[in-house]
């Protein structure tokens, strides 16, 4: 008993400097970021581990000597990977400690109080920020439901055959792809609220940080005949598509750099700091000599650097030809697969993306629209390789046509029209890097593509749209030249609504209608889609707030617009795709037909014809909503 005693006090004080970790701090407020709270609780989702930044970094001195972090597999990472995490040697554990996944292992893991001001940007307030560096995502170890309990024990001590210091371990899955830099795990202690450090990971590299990855299809014209592929390396050097029966092109390459980013002249921008991450090299190729409506296989890489796998992907038809099957949809985001939580998720989105990946398997999809909020990534850069890995499935198989939104580009201070800090600094650059649309300059992103009996006109809600401005002569021009012969059918497409059930208020721009919304019904539009506002919702054929014309039953039941007597167009909100669903907050719209608020996606059937379209819910694969526009 008198040998024991030595470890019995040292025990003790183990736990009362471990439980010293769990105080929390006096918070005070910086004057600069007195009004942040109300400008960005608007249009950002607050949560604990999003306003991490603006919490402080309190001293854990844990002397524990039986403390660790391990990483299985701790060999080099593939491009995808399920790790497991195991915290080990833990004394006392507790519902707050948890493990963050840094990216690269260098990231500045200590309070920066000099930046306090840059973080009000995350939307709280609270206190100074904790991390130079953001993680790129982070897990309670109490997922493990072995943890609290202790039942995963080691004795580390023994006297007499006895164990007097047992140590509990609990361990965590982390999904991971390569994203070029080194990555390293962190333990912490005192949860997202009043952390300290106690122990970190060696550092794991990625087998080639290289690798081309993550490769998206784009139209450049309205011929079937030329498709552009984008992807990411992390090698500057120039690489190739090969594709079809021997033919093969060189890629363009480009990247950004945190000068490139958008910022405030008091307050830098997430992306200009905590935020950034190196997008290693964006290659792009145009694979030309395809026939439209055809299939063709092709790989992109180098010998020096690895190639991709081979890649079966099909051509949208041409511009006059019959039928169209296309897919749309707004507002996509991504969530993590596993049980992280990172700074900004959108919990549809996986569901919806494997309801899109199953039609694209399954059935002869032209191209896919997804018209604005990209990723989310909003300044948060590693998240845009996490969103092109989730939507590669498709994006690699079809066209992937997209218009932008707020959250790629309004920020203070850079000339869009909304001035918000949506795009957390990016600015639209991230945005036109990666995803290349046929526009005829950086930063005017609207343009318009011909797929067989469908003409698209894609525009920008965050530029200006006022009359006579640059892209409101575009429209007139671009809407006013159309062959209806060749393509009968006219579909608008652009980011925020001129129509919703859900907080109108705030979810619509007056001025903005009242400027384009003419030129609607000018030009005969058929089919009106935006996103924005997070549910679908269909409306009469609609002009000024009145309906111009009903839909009546056709033989089976579903709505029929008839054109041949042209109205109004009809407008679709279809922002329903991933971010969390808005609820409807009247029901006395006359305009308004069908709402629906549930994931999912709209498909279109396109023939000279018939316009058919339908909401598709991505969880039980029924059709929501349906309706037809014939001539």
């Amino acid at each position: 008993m008198e040998n024991s005693t030595p470890w019995l006090l040292k025990i003790f004080f183990l736990l009362i400097i471990i439980l010293g970790c769990y105080s929390s701090s006096s918070s005070w407020l910086h004057p600069l970021a007195s009004i942040s709270m109300a400008e960005h609780g608007n249009y950002t989702t607050i949560s604990d581990f999003r306003v991490l930044n603006r919490r402080k970094l309190l001293k854990c001195d844990d002397p524990n000597p039986y403390l660790k972090i391990s990483v299985d597999p701790n060999s080099s990472l593939s491009n995808e990977e399920y790790l497991t995490v195991t915290v080990s040697g833990v004394l006392l554990p507790s519902s707050s400690d948890w493990v963050a996944l840094i990216s690269p292992s260098s990231s500045n893991v200590t309070d920066c109080p000099l930046s306090e001001a840059y973080y009000a940007q995350t939307g709280d307030l609270s206190d100074l920020p904790l991390l130079c560096q953001y993680p790129v995502k982070a897990q309670y170890v109490k997922n493990d439901p072995d943890y609290l309990n202790c039942t995963k024990k080691d004795c580390q001590e023994s006297v007499l055959g006895k164990c007097v210091v047992a140590t509990c371990s609990g361990s965590l899955t982390f999904h991971v792809i390569n994203i070029r830099t080194n990555i390293e795990f962190v333990f912490f202690a005192g949860g997202f609220d009043t952390p300290c450090i106690l122990t970190r990971s060696n550092p794991l590299d990625f087998t080639n940080p290289n690798m081309p990855l993550y490769g998206h299809l784009s139209s450049i014209d309205s011929t079937g005949k030329s498709m552009r592929l984008t992807w990411v390396s992390g090698d500057e050097k120039p690489q190739q598509v090969q594709y079809g029966d021997g033919m093969s092109q060189n890629s363009v390459v480009t990247t950004f750099n945190q000068d490139d980013m958008c910022s405030g002249s008091t307050l830098p921008s997430p992306a200009k700091d905590f935020g950034w991450h190196d997008p290693g090299f964006i290659h792009t190729a145009v694979m030309t000599g395809l026939h439209p409506s055809s299939n063709f296989s092709y790989k992109y890489g180098s010998d020096s650097i690895g190639w991709s796998n081979q890649i079966q992907f099909k051509t949208p038809p041409d511009a006059g030809s019959d039928k169209l099957y296309f897919i749309a949809y707004g507002d996509m985001g991504k969530a993590p697969l596993d049980f992280s939580v990172e700074h900004y998720i959108q919990p549809g989105s996986v569901s919806v993306i494997k309801a899109v990946t199953d039609e694209v398997n399954s059935v002869n999809v032209d191209s896919i629209f997804h018209i604005g909020d990209i990723s989310y990534a909003t300044g948060f850069l590693v998240e845009w390789d996490f969103f092109l890995e989730l939507i590669n499935p498709v994006a690699s198989q079809v066209a992937y046509m997209t218009a932008i939104g707020n959250h790629e580009r309004d920020y203070v201070d850079s000339g869009s029209v909304y001035v918000t800090p949506d795009s957390g600094g990016e600015c639209g650059v991230a945005y036109e890097t990666y995803f290349p649309m046929p526009t005829s300059a950086k930063d005017k992103p609207w343009y318009s593509i011909e797929q067989a009996s469908a003409h698209f006109t894609i525009i920008s809600t965050e530029h200006d749209w006022s009359v006579n401005s640059e892209q409101y002569l575009w429209m007139e021009e671009d809407m006013g030249s159309v062959n209806r012969s060749k393509t009968p059918w006219l579909i608008f497409m652009g980011h925020r609504p001129m129509y919703t059930s859900s907080n109108a208020d705030t979810s619509v721009d007056p001025q903005f209608v009242n400027a384009v919304e003419p030129l609607l019904l000018q030009y005969k539009v058929d089919l009106v889609l935006f996103g924005h506002v997070h549910n679908y919702e269909r409306t009469c054929a609609v002009y000024q707030g009145e309906c111009k014309a009903m839909p009546t039953k056709d033989a089976n039941g579903v709505d029929t617009y008839n054109n041949s007597n042209y109205s109004a167009p009809v407008q679709a909100v279809i922002g329903m795709a991933g971010f969390s669903l808005d609820k409807f907050t009247t029901d006395s719209n006359s305009w308004s037909l069908s709402m629906i608020s549930e994931f999912g996606y709209v498909r279109g059937n396109a023939t000279k014809e018939e316009l058919y379209f339908e909401f598709v819910n991505a969880n039980t694969r029924n059709v929501g909503d349906s309706f037809r526009i014939i001539k």
